[in-house]
């Protein structure tokens, strides 16, 4: 069973910076993606960016939400088997609860999700 553990999360003004990190009890080399989703209060869980996993290419393919092009930035760490999320020139619509997941396949559902981790950004 994979386990996603997100961290980072916490309350931060506007134009601030906040680094998330996911840990994976397992390879990241095991997933085809990982990404990054939140969700905010009376909205849909949406995608904010997505990496695919490919041990071998030296590039990492990523794609975005258009709403945060530009100030996020997904990552990985194949050694330590953590995916990250650098958020910066945050806004007040930020606001959400971040997860991390992943999925065995690259198209599809995700299969393992995280238990989220709190972004609040204040005015």
């Amino acid at each position: 069973q994979v386990q996603l553990v997100e961290s980072g999360g916490g309350s931060v003004q506007a134009g601030g910076s906040l680094t998330l990190s996911c840990a994976s009890s397992v390879s990241i080399g095991s997933l085809k993606t990982m990404g990054w989703f939140r969700q905010a209060p009376e909205k849909q869980r949406a995608m904010v960016a997505i990496i695919d996993i490919d041990p071998i290419s030296p590039d990492d393919s990523t794609d975005y939400a258009e709403s945060v092009k530009g100030r996020f930035a997904i990552s990985r760490d194949d050694d330590k088997n953590m995916v990250y999320l650098q958020m910066n020139n945050l806004k007040p619509e930020d606001t959400a609860l971040y997860y991390c997941a992943g999925r065995l396949r690259p198209w599809g559902e995700y299969n393992y999700w995280g238990q989220g981790t709190q972004v609040t950004v204040s005015s």
